[in-house]
C-alpha cells in the first residue's frame, strides 16, 4: 500500500547500496512456491542477494512455513489445483502474519486455468507487489494481451497504463518487466526504470529471478532499518538491481546465453556487495 509519500524520495545510489547491505545483514527468509522449470534459478538469486531461500510448497506446511518466513514469493507458472490451494493456504496465511507477498502470474492468458487460477489467488490473498511481462500485466488488467505459453507476444505499448490500473485496483505494487521496467505505485504514479541489458532475456528464469528478487527486497519493507518504507520503494530498488547485475554480466562480453547466465549469477553477488555508483535520476524517471 502507498503511504502517500514519492517512493523517488531519497532514491540514490547511497540508498541503493543501504538496501542491499540491510538485505545481507537481515539474511531474509523467502519462501518460495514456484515452477518446476526455474525452482534452482530463484533459490540461488536469492541466496545471491543475501536472503534465505526456502521452497516449501507441499500443502500440509505451505501455511506454517509463511507465516514464519519474511516474505512470499508465489508463481504459477506450473500450478496444478492442488498448488494452487497450496498457494492460496501460504498467500492468507502470510496476510495474516503480516509477511509481504509478490504474485508472479506466469503465462496469465494462456489458458483457462491459469486465469482461473490467478483469478482465485487475487481473491483471496492481498498481494504487496504483482509482477509480470507486459502481456500478463496487461490480461490482469482486463485488456487484450496475447500471452503464447509463458511469453508476451506483440508491442509493449500500453504496459505502463495497465499497471498503473492494476495497482490501483489491487492496492499492490505493480511491475511491468520489459526492454524497460515499469514500476506503478497504488497512489497513481508510476515510474520507467531504464537499466539491464537485452541478454537478460536469452536464458529461461529471468524473469522468476526477478520476481525473487522483489520478494527479498520486501522482505525488508517496515523494518526498523528503515531501508525502504513502501512495496513500491522495494520494487524499484529491486527492479534496479536486478537490471545493473544484468549489464555487469554482459561487461566481460560472455560467448553464449549459458556464459552470460552464469556471468550473471556471479554480477548479482557482486552487485549486493558493491553496487555501482550509477545517477538513479538518469535511469529511474517518473511517467
Amino acid at each position: 500500500m502507498s503511504d502517500g509519500r514519492d517512493p523517488l524520495a531519497g532514491f540514490d545510489a547511497e540508498r541503493l547500496r543501504r538496501t542491499l547491505t540491510a538485505v545481507d545483514e537481515a539474511s531474509p527468509l523467502v519462501h518460495h512456491l514456484t515452477n518446476d522449470v526455474t525452482t534452482s534459478e530463484t533459490a540461488n538469486v536469492t541466496l545471491h542477494w543475501g536472503g534465505l531461500p526456502v521452497m516449501a510448497d507441499a500443502p500440509a506446511e505451505a501455511g506454517d512455513m509463511a507465516a514464519g518466513a519474511d516474505a512470499v514469493v508465489i508463481n504459477t507458472g506450473t500450478a496444478s489445483r492442488p498448488d494452487v490451494d497450496a498457494m492460496v493456504d501460504a498467500g492468507e496465511r502470510a496476510n495474516e502474519a503480516g509477511v509481504p507477498v509478490v504474485l508472479d502470474p506466469v503465462g496469465y492468458g494462456a489458458t483457462p486455468h491459469r486465469v482461473a487460477s490467478v483469478g482465485r489467488l487475487l481473491d483471496a490473498v492481498a498481494f504487496d507487489v504483482i509482477k509480470g511481462n507486459a502481456g500478463e500485466i496487461r490480461g490482469l488488467a482486463g485488456e487484450e494481451a496475447t500471452v503464447r505459453g509463458v511469453e508476451s507476444v506483440g508491442e509493449e505499448s500500453g504496459a505502463a497504463a495497465a499497471a498503473e490500473a492494476l495497482a490501483a485496483e489491487t492496492g499492490a505494487a505493480v511491475v511491468a518487466s520489459g526492454a524497460v521496467d515499469v514500476v506503478a505505485n497504488p497512489d497513481g504514479s508510476a515510474y520507467e526504470v531504464a537499466v539491464g541489458h537485452e541478454r537478460m532475456g536469452t536464458f529461461v528464469g529471468s524473469g522468476c529471478m526477478l520476481a525473487s528478487t522483489l520478494g527479498t527486497m520486501s522482505a525488508l519493507v517496515s523494518r526498523a532499518d528503515g531501508a525502504v518504507d513502501t512495496a513500491t520503494e522495494a520494487a524499484l530498488v529491486a527492479t534496479t538491481a536486478y537490471g545493473l547485475a544484468g549489464e555487469r554480466a554482459a561487461e566481460a562480453a560472455p560467448a553464449g546465453p549459458a556464459s552470460y547466465r552464469t556471468a550473471f549469477m556471479d554480477a548479482v553477488a557482486s552487485t549486493a556487495t558493491d553496487p555501482p555508483d550509477i545517477d538513479v535520476g538518469d535511469r529511474v524517471t517518473p511517467i
